[in-house]
Order: structure tokens, then sequence, then C-alpha cells
């Protein structure tokens, strides 16, 4: 078993806001990778039609996860839940209890562990 943290979030762009979804992406992806050496895999993926957008997240610990959510919160929190309805947010790992309290807004469904393994 390991450390990292994973989620994967679904989103619905909201209506009328379709424009900013890439300069706001950009933002975040470009601040993401400068400041978070914990962030392991940032992405983001989008439908034909760039109505729905699925974000793929892995972080070193639980820690790393928090200070992407601190960031998150202070950069860029009121463009993203403009721009965004969450509609599916499931985290994978070991997430300490202030890591689930602070994603309990988002509706976040928690999986444990069960069994398996990850190569290097």
């Amino acid at each position: 078993m390991s450390n990292v943290i994973e989620w994967v979030l679904e989103l619905d762009v909201q209506a009328g806001q379709a424009d900013n979804v890439g300069p706001l992406l950009d933002d975040m992806v470009a601040a993401t990778k400068a400041d978070e050496p914990g962030a392991l895999h940032y992405e983001y993926y989008a439908n034909a039609d760039q109505s729905k957008i699925t974000v793929l997240e892995r972080y070193a610990d639980n820690a790393a996860a928090m200070a992407h959510l601190g960031n998150f919160g202070e950069k860029f929190a009121d463009r993203f839940l403009a721009a965004f309805a969450p509609t599916r947010f499931t985290v994978f790992g070991p997430a300490k209890d202030d890591l689930r309290a602070a994603l309990t807004g988002f509706g976040a469904v928690h999986m444990d562990y069960h069994k398996g393994f990850a190569r290097g």
C-alpha cells in the first residue's frame, strides 16, 4: 500500500462559461506544475463538444493533496466554481481526516485501498 492520493473529478461546464475554461485551466495547470512538487499527475480531459471535463490528479501523499487544496482555494476556487459544476468526485487512497473534511463540500466519495500493487 502506498501513501499516494488520487482522484477523478467529473465536471459539467456551466452555461455561458465555455470561453473561460481554457484560460482558467491554463492558469491552474501552470500554477500546480510550478508550485506543487507533490502533484505527480494533473490532467484535464474534455468530451468532443467540451461541455464535460474529467480531471485526473495524483499526489505524493495527504500533505501534498492538502497543499494543492490550499493553493486551489486561495487562487482559483471562485473562478473554478463559476465555470464548473462537479458531477462526480471519487478519491482513492489513504486520505486522512483533514483531507476528507476539506473535500466534503464537493461531494467526494472515498475509496480505501483493498488489494493490488503499483509498479515504479
